[in-house]
């Protein structure tokens, strides 16, 4: 039986505790707390941090609302759990700060140059990845506009372009040196969750036979997003060329193709919101639909992620048992 092929114990139950891959660790997110476990050689290095919990009914909770904020919030905390593994890991060299990082650190002080690097983090990031999978799939087919005036066509050809970019992208990093053992760790990650929700004791025995798949992987979230994308951007497209008819003459322009990009740039945190909600009750489910639904996902994983060594899943062990609830089953959808 090939590694990938391995199946997980009978899942007893699904939990909402969810992780990051980062450099030599891995972070855990729990209910209550989240927890950044990075290896120093032989030691293991635990920083341990508490959520904070947003009241029932508060509006960051209401549904749509919820997918955006929770989004961003993860992409913050991501950033920040990354810097700190690349400053606990002694291999990578820091280069010397810049005149001008100086000068800003100086005047914001050491705390607020840290909130406005990891701002400039999540920024670039997050514009690299607007720009990637959503500008150019748009710029693209802009060009097949004035042959394809059926509009859900055109999206889905535009989704099918964003759904090609972002494979080849991820099969590319795939193949990275720096890379491999980062998506090992994100592969002792999925292994560790298929333990604990098969209610199996965490050991390196137990955990090493799990498969490195799991449903309710990033991965799969970005896929279905891309998939929303091409129905929302269908629907709304074909409601603003309803609402405004002379933007049908337009078609073909530079100014049409501007309006249009620039349209779908704000209906990306709806597809976002739409996306997470999906995602949140294909979470709670198994049947066949969502199994369908997550299936490209699970697919995608063969790439991001990588069979860990017995090193790799004790940081996994460490990481999840940091952020176990007080009460047990807290943590269960």
């Amino acid at each position: 039986m090939k590694k990938e092929d391995k199946q997980p114990c009978c899942e007893k139950f699904k939990t909402m505790i969810g992780g990051q891959a980062l450099i030599e660790g891995i972070m855990m997110r729990g209910p209550e707390k989240d927890a950044i476990v990075v290896r120093r050689g032989e030691e293991l290095d635990l920083e341990i941090k508490p959520r904070k919990i947003r009241k029932k009914g508060s509006f960051a909770t209401w549904p749509l609302i919820r997918g955006a904020v929770n989004f961003f919030d993860s992409q913050v905390v991501g950033i920040k759990a990354l810097m700190h593994s690349a400053d606990l890991n002694p291999e990578i060299e820091e280069a010397q700060p810049s005149k001008f990082d100086q000068w800003l650190e100086k005047k914001l002080g050491n705390e607020k140059f840290q909130k406005w690097l990891v701002g400039i983090a999540v920024a670039l990031g997050m514009g690299m990845s607007i720009l990637l999978f959503f500008l150019l799939p748009a710029i693209i087919v802009g060009f097949f506009d004035t042959f394809i005036h059926n509009t859900v066509v055109l999206h889905l050809v535009e989704g099918l372009i964003r759904m090609a970019i972002f494979m080849a992208y991820m099969v590319l990093i795939s193949r990275m040196n720096e890379m491999k053992r980062v998506f090992a760790y994100h592969g002792a990650e999925h292994k560790t969750i298929r333990c604990y929700e098969a209610g199996l004791p965490l050991t390196v025995e137990n955990i090493r036979s799990q498969t490195r798949l799991h449903p309710r992987c990033g991965t799969s979230f970005l896929l279905v997003v891309m998939v929303i994308s091409i129905l929302v951007f269908s629907v709304a497209s074909s409601a603003l060329l309803a609402a405004v008819p002379m933007l049908e003459a337009m078609r073909g322009g530079a100014l049409y193709r501007i309006i249009m990009i620039c349209y779908k740039l704000l209906l990306l945190p709806l597809v976002v919101a739409v996306t997470y909600e999906i995602n949140r009750w294909a979470g709670k489910h198994d049947n066949w639909f969502t199994r369908i639904l997550t299936a490209p996902g699970m697919w995608m994983q063969k790439f991001t992620t990588n069979e860990p060594d017995d090193s790799m899943i004790e940081v996994a062990i460490k990481a999840v048992e940091a952020v176990l609830p007080e009460n047990e089953g807290d943590d269960r959808w």
